[in-house]
């Protein structure tokens, strides 16, 4: 039997990686738009940005814009022996590549992990969040009232359905026309 994964399930898992990640200090969730870029925020930020749903023959797609971002921080706050090291005028190449690495975690963990097996089934092989293909992680350095850099990728989360008619709340009434 497929144990159907809602919206709240592929969220929810999203956000759990996110909170354990330990290069992940702040998770958020919603429209692009709503990303908390104020100094108070800690970072580094990762935010879910949910696209669209699309159905397949047996299963759902959930489509996410993903967001890792890190502030850039410049000489000025550096301490004198992070100066004497650095050849650049800030960190902003370390934080590309942390930021980097934590989106590959991130694809790692639907491609191979035990996100993939089902709850109770000690089968590792058993999907119900998985993702395939190849990926584009995109680079952007934005400047708000802080510089952030990190990287945005589009993750498609695929999940089984059975597409039940059983359970649909609606009445035996189909209304036959008349």
């Amino acid at each position: 039997m497929i144990a159907n994964k809602t919206y709240n399930n592929v969220i929810n898992t999203l956000k759990n990686i996110g909170d354990t990640h330990l290069n992940i200090t702040t998770t958020t969730t919603g429209d692009v738009f709503d990303i908390d870029l104020a100094k108070n925020t800690l970072f580094p930020l990762m935010h879910i940005n949910p696209v669209n749903v699309t159905t397949g023959r047996v299963g759902l797609n959930y489509s996410f814009q993903i967001f890792v971002m890190d502030l850039v921080s410049q000489k000025k706050d550096w301490t004198e022996e992070e100066i004497q090291s650095a050849a650049w005028l800030n960190n902003e190449q370390e934080v590309l590549s942390s930021t980097l690495q934590t989106c590959v975690d991130i694809i790692s963990i639907f491609r191979n992990s035990a996100y993939q097996s089902e709850q109770g089934i000690d089968d590792i092989n058993y999907p119900t969040y998985f993702t395939d293909g190849d990926f584009t992680i995109t680079p952007f350095t934005e400047r708000f009232d802080n510089l952030l850099t990190g990287w945005v990728f589009n993750i498609e989360v695929e999940v089984e359905n059975d597409f039940q008619t059983c359970n649909i709340p609606m009445s035996n009434d189909l209304g036959q026309g008349e």
